[in-house]
């Protein structure tokens, strides 16, 4: 009877059941498989996973939507080529002397055919002229000395620029004796040097005949404003004359948008070019042979 209550008393000990409970809970833990992972099964998967970032990251920048071109690409500038009609070894010429020009202007303008212009490092042929002389209608001396035409009564060599319509600057070369009131206006040119100063002035990036056909294209590429009026043109430096081969044919017609003049100044053949050349102003259809 004692040994029976001596193990009924050992069953409801506190201290038995914490035994067994704790050995009971130690098996649980213990019978749980080691997940553990061994150092070279952790390196290997470390490098498994950066390969799959990488491979991500990889295929993700190509993807990637790329920013607008008109954005991250700047606009092209203009780039002006040089041209085979511009020749830097042009030879120095002779510039004409001042009793040149001390003619009638309608015997001048066919003389300054084949005659160059030379600023800086820009050098013209002239081939276009009209020749405007006293009691001209068309002529800007015809209202007298002012203090826009005083040029054109000055000796002749000298330049006269005027503004055509507030824009175009128009380059003429004075004519005659000093208080007749006579020049010639340089319609056309072709380039001889300077071809890359021309067209910048231009703001053209051609060396077709589009680039000097027209007075004040002459005047744009040359670069020269009023200011330039009554610049002596014999002297070296500045804005000169040179002489050149006179051209072997020359076209004469009516001299182009005068149609205030009266007729007979409207229908003078006071319009000369160089036959054969392209680089002529409009209309080209009114020039014949003499």
């Amino acid at each position: 009877m004692l040994q029976i209550l001596t193990k009924i008393n050992i069953i409801f000990s506190p201290l038995f059941w914490l035994q067994m409970n704790g050995t009971h809970r130690f098996k649980r833990v213990a019978s749980k498989p080691n997940k553990s992972i061994q150092p070279n099964q952790s390196g290997n998967d470390l490098e498994r996973r950066a390969s799959q970032r990488s491979k991500s990251a990889t295929l993700l920048s190509k993807h990637k939507p790329k920013p607008s071109q008109k954005q991250t690409q700047p606009q092209p500038k203009l780039k002006i080529e040089s041209s085979p009609i511009s020749d830097p070894s042009f030879p120095k010429l002779t510039i004409l002397s001042p009793e040149f020009f001390q003619i009638d202007a309608l015997d001048l303008a066919p003389r300054l055919l084949g005659k160059f212009l030379r600023r800086d490092d820009v050098v013209l042929r002239i081939t276009e002229v009209e020749a405007y002389r006293p009691n001209d209608s068309a002529c800007h001396g015809r209202f007298g000395i002012t203090a826009r035409t005083a040029p054109v009564f000055g000796p002749g060599g000298h330049a006269y620029v005027y503004l055509c319509y507030g824009l175009h600057t128009m380059l003429n070369v004075v004519a005659d004796k000093e208080g007749v009131g006579a020049a010639v206006l340089i319609r056309a040119c072709a380039p001889v040097c300077g071809l890359v100063t021309i067209q910048q002035r231009r703001g053209q990036q051609t060396d077709k005949p589009i680039l000097l056909t027209g007075p004040g294209k002459v005047g744009q590429a040359l670069g020269i404003s009023t200011e330039w009026s009554n610049h002596p043109l014999y002297t070296p430096g500045g804005l000169e004359l040179l002489d050149g081969p006179e051209p072997e044919k020359i076209l004469i017609g009516p001299r182009v948008g005068i149609e205030y003049a009266l007729p007979e100044h409207v229908n003078a053949l006071w319009r000369f070019a160089i036959a054969g050349t392209p680089w002529i102003s409009a209309p080209k259809n009114t020039l014949r042979l003499p």
